[in-house]
Formats: structure tokens, sequence, C-alpha cells
């Protein structure tokens, strides 16, 4: 059974920092790019950093240079630093898992955790 369990959301003051952290279960972890998402109320769901597995990164243009993700093999996780917080970072934080092997996509998402940035 494959699982995606994030944590580490919660309310954060306007220039604050949290760091989300993604555990994965019941996939072979290191084949895997590994993304963010958000996904804020009225709004579509948007991809927001991306790390593949060869460690190549790739962010959103609005949290470049705010937000670092990284990933631990062995420990089968993926983080998200979010620094410098805005409101309009304001959504739930999805983790998800990609891959195309042998023809066949693999997509796995997490449950999501809330991320807010207010005072």
């Amino acid at each position: 059974q494959v699982q995606l369990v994030e944590s580490g959301g919660g309310l954060v003051q306007p220039g604050g920092s949290l760091r989300l952290s993604c555990v994965a279960s019941g996939i072979t972890f290191n084949l895997y790019t590994m993304n963010w998402y958000r996904q804020a109320p009225g709004k579509q769901r948007e991809l927001v950093a991306s790390i593949t597995s060869r460690g190549g990164t790739n962010y959103l243009d609005s949290v470049k240079d705010r937000f670092t993700i990284s990933r631990d093999n062995a420990k089968k996780s993926v983080s998200l630093q979010m620094n410098n917080l805005k409101p309009e970072d304001t959504a739930v934080y999805y983790c998800n898992a990609v891959l195309r092997f042998s023809f066949k996509d693999y997509d796995w998402w997490g449950q999501g955790t809330q991320v807010t940035a207010s005072s």
C-alpha cells in the first residue's frame, strides 16, 4: 500500500518560516520525481517545487529564492523549506510522487497539510 504522509504545516506570521516534510512508503522512492503542489481556496492546484530522482530542482517563479526542496532517499522523505512566507502562500500543500516506468505512469498523492501565513 502506497502512502505519502505530510507534516509541518501550521500558522505563521508573514515573514516567518515553515518546513514541510513528506514520508513515503510502499514505493521505490529513489526512482520517483517528488513534487510539492498547493491549492488555495477558489484557485487551481499549482506546482510549487519539484525534485527529480537525480536531484534536479524546479520552482514556481513566485517562490524562487524563498523555498527550497530537498530529498533524503535513505529516509524516503522530501522536504520543503519555506522562508519569508507571504499571505499569498496560504494554501493546502500536497506531496506528490510521479514516475513513468515501463510505459506505465505512477502518480501518488498525500492528504495535504494546511499552511497559513497571516498576522
